[in-house]
């Protein structure tokens, strides 16, 4: 259970039909693919529906979460009293929700007396969602934006995130804002260079999915473009940290000077936050849907790592696991890579516990967090590592650089009580002497000094061990 998939919609009330009287024509594209959306989250059957609103109460130095039992919402605003739709809240969630922001000291409240209705905001997404959903069956929870920053924006949404895995709810997260509202001289605030820029960078990083990004855009773009959506799309990023997800963007319209984006954003077999989960993935299963089959050592790795960033904990070591993590010893190798460049790489020569399953949960962990070349991996980087897992074999005392192979063996050098090793078939390691002048630097021994030498084999397991963004 957790979050199985998040949206970016718009909310301009006209496209209620009773409100945009015939107007809402002219953004068909746009009806298409909210239907789109509202389809798929029926057939998610969530059990709370999370919906971010611009509209909803804002505080300056907190968020907004809905602390009703029901709430209840119409368009009087916009002359239509009698659309109107009720829901009910998911108060143990709501509350979790806010435990979490409260350990990070970030306040929350519910609404004041005038803000009791629900907005057009968070209307207009529960208009689509009606259609497809009985409203009376799935809970839905209002949150607001803040005054704080793009990182606690961020936390907000990794909490919704954590608050479903920890109360097992499926979840959705409706992500509700319009982009630029300075598209056309004729639109509602006249027309700015820096509309269809914004508009353009958003619904590119929506296309590729490096939502990361959107707490980067240039504040000066951001504010001349009057957008009202950003904040919501910070709180999705944030959701979505740490999951692997396929983006897609649906549709983006602007005929009435104001940005509309449709984007989906599906999770797919994201980093496993329960043991069952992590055990499920390590013995190769296609779990949470269309994966590809991993190698289960190569799994267990990745597992680890996401595990202890995500939670801070090590994993225990899953039960039933096959038998080459749990009926043999051998030293490993974890190796993180990120865009190309080595990200980590911790091992251990020869086996220092129980069982290899063990021994890779050890050095994975360390390498993304204790290789002193590095700081420790953060959430935003977990989908865009890759892994690999050396294996090694027993070494084998070489008489001469002869029987060595940089290509086929990995070198171990000794000089009394220092010791240090090369894998093998690294790039840019061409030559016998290359491998042991590096292995002999890491040890710490000088160039001159005369070093016991040793070759192994490894077994390399890449298997779905590529990033799951580039």
């Amino acid at each position: 259970m957790g979050l199985l998939a998040a949206y970016a919609v718009p909310h301009p009330p006209l496209i209620v039909p009773a409100v945009g009287a015939g107007q809402e024509a002219r953004i068909a594209d746009t009806i298409a693919a909210y239907e789109e959306v509202a389809r798929r989250v029926a057939e998610h059957a969530p059990d709370v529906v999370v919906i971010a609103s611009p509209h909803a109460p804002l505080y300056r130095d907190g968020f907004f979460i809905a602390d009703a039992p029901t709430e209840e919402g119409s368009l009087a605003a916009f002359g239509h009293p009698d659309e109107r739709i009720a829901i009910h809240t998911d108060l143990a969630f709501a509350q979790a929700v806010a435990d979490r922001l409260k350990r990070r000291s970030i306040p929350t409240a519910g609404a004041p007396s005038r803000h009791e209705e629900i907005d057009h905001a968070t209307y207009v997404p529960l208009h689509f969602l009606s259609r497809h959903i009985d409203l009376s069956s799935v809970a839905v929870v209002r949150i607001g934006l803040s005054a704080l920053s793009d990182s606690d924006h961020e936390f907000l949404g990794l909490s919704i995130t954590r608050a479903a895995e920890d109360l097992g709810r499926r979840a959705v997260l409706i992500a509700s804002g319009d982009l630029s509202h300075k598209l056309t001289e004729d639109g509602p605030y006249g027309f700015d260079a820096a509309g269809p820029a914004f508009d353009r960078a958003v619904t590119d990083l929506f296309a590729h999915g490096q939502l990361r990004a959107l707490s980067r855009l240039d504040a000066e773009l951001c504010a001349s473009a009057a957008e009202c959506g950003l904040r919501s799309f910070e709180i999705m990023a944030g959701a979505l940290e740490g999951l692997p997800f396929t983006p897609e963007l649906l549709s983006y319209e602007g005929p009435f000077g104001v940005g509309y984006a449709v984007a989906a954003f599906e999770v797919e077999c994201g980093p496993a936050s329960t043991e069952e989960e992590v055990e499920a993935e390590v013995r190769g299963a296609h779990a949470r849907g269309a994966c590809s089959p991993v190698d289960p050592i190569v799994a267990l790795a990745r597992a680890s790592v996401e595990f202890m960033v995500s939670t801070g904990k090590m994993l225990p070591l899953p039960p039933d696991l096959p038998d080459e993590l749990t009926g043999r010893r051998a030293g490993a190798f974890v190796s993180l890579h990120e865009h190309g460049g080595l990200r980590g790489c911790i091992g251990t020569i020869a086996p220092v516990r129980e069982s290899l399953g063990e021994e890779v949960i050890a050095n994975a962990v360390a390498a993304a967090t204790d290789d002193p070349r590095f700081t420790p991996v953060t959430p935003d980087e977990l989908n865009h590592l890759s892994y690999s897992v050396d294996v090694l074999g027993d070494p084998e005392p070489v008489d001469s650089l002869e029987q060595l192979d940089p290509r086929r063996y990995g070198v171990i050098v000794t000089h009394g009580f220092k010791r240090g090793l090369l894998l093998p078939d690294l790039e840019g390691v061409e030559t016998v002497m290359d491998q042991v002048a590096i292995a002999k630097m890491k040890a710490g021994i000088s160039p001159n000094e005369k070093a016991q030498l040793e070759r192994f084999e490894v077994t390399r397991h890449t298997q779905g061990g590529q990033a799951r963004l580039a």
